[in-house]
């Protein structure tokens, strides 16, 4: 039989099959992914073969293969620092929600959040969040960030969970396709997932006021069919976002701006650090590349561990 992943816990499974029935499968002995040192093989949006085996009167499935994915969005495990974990695969598009405070999203989280995304050509729209609740001062903030954002090609999109501001419009992007949303615990996940499927009822939890961050809600992914024809996959809240298995020379072809300007750099293979006639650094030096942007090059370029877990924002 063939099915869909819609939940993993670690060990059990649950696959939905194209008659809509949902089985719990587990898999038999060791299953390793050609290439990826995954701390989980199977990953929720994978399509799964298993077979169905009765014990003690009750009928689950054992998974012996997993088709070839078209993506997936794939990060450093936070423990394990060889090892990465699958947040999910086959993804048309990923909303990735920003929240100016309550919780900080830094810029560094945003463009490793990115060039993963770019790196397996999956879409990604910032859904600025919790926009109600802003002064002056940091709604102007949110406005020259999404400014950075726009101006490289992203969509940008000022939402509130709480008011119902621009849902629809998230809606409509959401239609007929596998939309995955991410970001810190706190952002607003669940609030979003409600406020655009009510009869769902994820549960929410209010962000801690003594760290200013979120509690964990959602502690694995997991798909739903939403009423208006739209598959969405929640994700538990992520910490830092580490960046996995690239060669220094194509990071920056995942940063879409330095891309565009890679071919005016006196040197094809031109790191855009210390060379001569360097494109990206004339830019930048012209406020034509924004500075945070670069400086998240960078620091991903230094290598990961000094950085990607200050971005920490639940003390697990």
């Amino acid at each position: 039989m063939t099915g869909t992943v819609y939940k993993s816990t670690g060990s059990w499974y649950t696959v939905k099959t194209m008659s809509g029935k949902f089985y719990d499968c587990r898999i038999k002995g060791r299953f390793r992914l050609q290439g990826i040192k995954s701390t989980n093989p199977i990953a929720v949006g994978d399509k799964v073969q298993f077979e169905l085996e009765t014990k003690n009167n009750t009928e689950t499935g054992v998974i012996n293969r997993i088709e070839e994915r078209k993506n997936y969005i794939v990060r450093k495990s936070v423990n394990l620092s060889k090892q990465t974990h699958i947040i999910a695969s086959n993804i048309d598009q990923v909303f990735l929600l920003v929240t100016i405070d309550n919780p900080p999203t830094f810029p560094s989280f945003i463009d490793r959040f990115l060039v993963t995304a770019e790196a397996y050509s999956i879409k990604t729209i910032l859904l600025f969040n919790k926009i109600d609740t802003y002064d002056e001062e940091t709604l102007l903030e949110v406005k020259y960030l999404a400014s950075i954002y726009r101006q490289i090609g992203y969509e940008c999109i000022n939402i509130s969970a709480k008011t119902g501001e621009n849902i629809d419009k998230v809606k409509s992007l959401m239609e007929d396709k596998v939309s995955m949303f991410a970001g810190h615990s706190g952002v607003g996940k669940s609030t979003l997932v409600n406020a655009i499927e009510p009869s769902l009822n994820l549960k929410t939890k209010e962000i801690s006021e003594q760290h200013m961050q979120g509690q964990h809600t959602t502690t694995f992914a997991e798909m739903f069919d939403l009423s208006f024809g739209a598959k969405i996959i929640d994700t538990p809240g992520i910490k830092g976002f580490g960046v996995v298995d690239m060669e220094k020379e194509e990071v920056g072809d995942y940063f879409p701006e330095f891309f565009e300007l890679k071919q005016d750099c006196k040197f094809n293979n031109c790191l855009h650090l210390k060379e001569p006639k360097c494109a990206v650094k004339e830019a930048l030096e012209n406020d034509e590349v924004s500075y945070s942007r670069y400086r998240s090059y960078i620091q991903i370029l230094e290598g990961e561990d000094e950085h990607y877990r200050t971005d920490n924002w639940d003390n697990e």
